[in-house]
């Protein structure tokens, strides 16, 4: 239907434009064309027609062309946002300025540090959440989120952020050790981006439940247009020596664990059961709300498989995921260009909506507009979109001003590429 809609209004434009060349011909070489005043009046609007028409034709073709691949242009929300997430005027005017930049999706944090960003009877039924996140007038910051991206045209996707990760010191710990697994050396911990985390046991099936009935509760209260999950709906490779997945190992196996953390077989194991969950979920999810999309955002599959247990690749497969964004966080140009050109990015690409995950800036780190124009030139030389990570730091942690980052970020996306809601 794009196809024929863009031939039909390609022939349309190069009639017009053909049209008015050949009447200003026919007027410039009438007799008497000097003395008419006609030529005089008409012709300036007609140079002018004929310019806008093709014009128009030569620009066309890339906003037709995103409607079948729906072009992923995003952000990330997290917690750093927050005094923007609990203010209502503040939500309001980001969305006004995502809107006229061009971006056509918004992935705003639920899930983080062990606690949720809405009101919850999940959460609380797990005596993990004595207090809610609300705004600064009491309300619903996930429904008030979701309702302003709306009436922009923009995508609301609920971030889960966290995934299997916590803090070691949140209720979610806490009040739930039997939950959490282990390291060979029964070390409970780990350092991330996010400083120390332990991790819930994806094995487990009190873990899986909780897990699920989040997400589930989620979808079912909110008018999220999607879920997405990113590189902590995993496991580092050191963990699964706790006493519930030994067991359920030399069950299946008539083995014990190996040794290695990195052995193939055991890596394999694991990642298996991870994926056999994300498959419950998907259906889950597909249960409650058939349209809504399955997003995920991991590393590179090389390492998101090896040290993550998170086989992507295989979900992708198996057509558990909707959408795919790889978090690409490289300073190097040719460093970023090559995991950007990676194959399974490639084969992502052919069937679902595909897009690189940038970074722009952390308060100890900041980015330039360059870098990020630079990187955002060579995901779209690739037919990729974007999403951006964060939103506080596009605009924030940077020595240029900010109307040099606005006007940065006006030129990434001159043109519109809408995402269609399907309810």
């Amino acid at each position: 239907m794009a196809n024929k809609l863009l031939h039909h209004t390609l022939r349309w434009c190069v009639w017009v434009a053909d049209a008015s060349l050949q009447l200003i011909k026919s007027i410039s070489f009438s007799q008497g064309w000097r003395r008419n005043g006609l030529l005089r009046m008409v012709f300036p609007i007609l140079v002018l027609i004929s310019f806008v028409t093709v014009l128009l034709a030569s620009n066309f073709t890339p906003v037709i062309a995103q409607v079948p691949r729906q072009e992923i242009r995003g952000v990330w929300m997290t917690n750093n946002d927050f005094n923007v997430l609990k203010d209502r005027r503040k939500v309001q005017e980001s969305m006004n300025r995502l809107r006229e930049l061009n971006f056509n999706t918004v992935y705003p944090v639920v899930w983080n540090s062990g606690y949720v960003m809405y009101p919850s009877a999940v959460a609380q039924r797990a005596d993990i959440q004595p207090f809610v996140f609300r705004g600064s007038d009491g309300h619903d910051i996930l429904a008030d989120v979701i309702n302003q991206a709306h009436r922009r045209g923009l995508l609301a996707t609920a971030w889960f952020e966290f995934g299997f990760m916590a803090p070691p010191t949140s209720e979610l710990a806490l009040n739930h050790p039997e939950w959490l697994t282990k390291k060979r050396d029964g070390g409970e911990t780990s350092m991330s981006a996010a400083g120390e985390v332990v991790w819930l046991n994806p094995f487990h099936p009190e873990v899986q439940k909780f897990i699920s009935d989040l997400v589930l509760e989620v979808v079912t209260n909110y008018d999220v247009d999607g879920i997405q999950f990113d590189d902590h709906m995993s496991l580092p490779h050191e963990f699964g020596y706790d006493r519930y997945t030994v067991s359920l190992y030399t069950q299946e196996t008539k083995n014990p664990p190996p040794a290695n953390p990195q052995d193939q077989a055991w890596v394999k194991w694991r990642a298996d059961k991870i994926t056999a969950f994300m498959t419950q979920l998907h259906q889950g999810v597909k249960a409650r709300k058939p349209n809504a999309i399955f997003s995920v955002a991991p590393n590179y599959y090389d390492f998101a498989y090896k040290f993550q247990l998170q086989d992507w690749l295989t979900w992708l497969r198996q057509n558990l995921v909707d959408e795919l964004i790889v978090q690409i966080y490289r300073p190097n140009l040719q460093n970023f260009i090559a995991n950007v050109s990676r194959p399974e990015i490639q084969e992502a690409q052919q069937t679902i909506p595909t897009a690189i995950g940038i970074m722009t800036g952390l308060r100890n780190n900041p980015v330039s507009i360059q870098q990020i124009k630079s990187q955002v030139r060579v995901t779209q030389q690739r037919g990729l979109g974007v999403a951006f990570f964060y939103y506080g730091s596009m605009w924030n942690y940077s020595s240029e001003s900010s109307n040099e980052r606005q006007t940065g970020f006006q030129a990434l996306f001159p043109y519109p590429a809408l995402r269609a809601r399907v309810d």
